[in-house]
């Protein structure tokens, strides 16, 4: 069972909350997410604790990695080779719309998709070579 700590919070009169500390002393609430000095001051046991009680973000472990999808970074790809989307949708013929929905992750590449995108990752001038090929 984890260690609950009740933060004690009040209002000021102008409106603003503020944390009540142990000793009697405030600081900003919610603390100020730039507040550098405050995260320096925890130690590594508190950091790692705070990290591992984040439920957005649960830690890796090896389940959890076999329950990731492995989804090609189109615009990375596109990127380093250069093209505009255009380009990218016309040497690999990939309709246009597609692309952008990809890159702008409205949906993600099926499964084909996703196997054609990793080929073009690891030899984008056979793939190339290959669709210029006349039958």
């Amino acid at each position: 069972m984890s260690k609950e700590r009740t933060i004690v919070a009040r209002r000021l009169p102008d409106g603003t909350l503020v944390e009540v500390l142990p000793d009697g002393t405030t600081r900003a609430f919610p603390p100020d997410p730039t507040d550098w000095a405050a995260l320096r001051a925890m130690t590594e046991d508190e950091i790692n604790a705070a990290a591992l009680s984040d439920p957005d973000n649960p830690p890796r472990t090896p389940k959890r990695e076999k329950q990731l999808k492995r989804v090609p970074r189109v615009k990375v790809m596109r990127r380093a080779l250069g093209l505009t989307q255009e380009e990218f949708a016309v040497r690999f013929r990939i309709p246009l719309g597609t692309l952008r929905d990809w890159e702008q992750g409205k949906t993600e590449p099926d499964q084909a998709a996703r196997a054609y995108l990793t080929v073009i990752a690891r030899n984008p001038k056979a793939v190339t070579d290959a669709l210029n090929t006349a039958p």
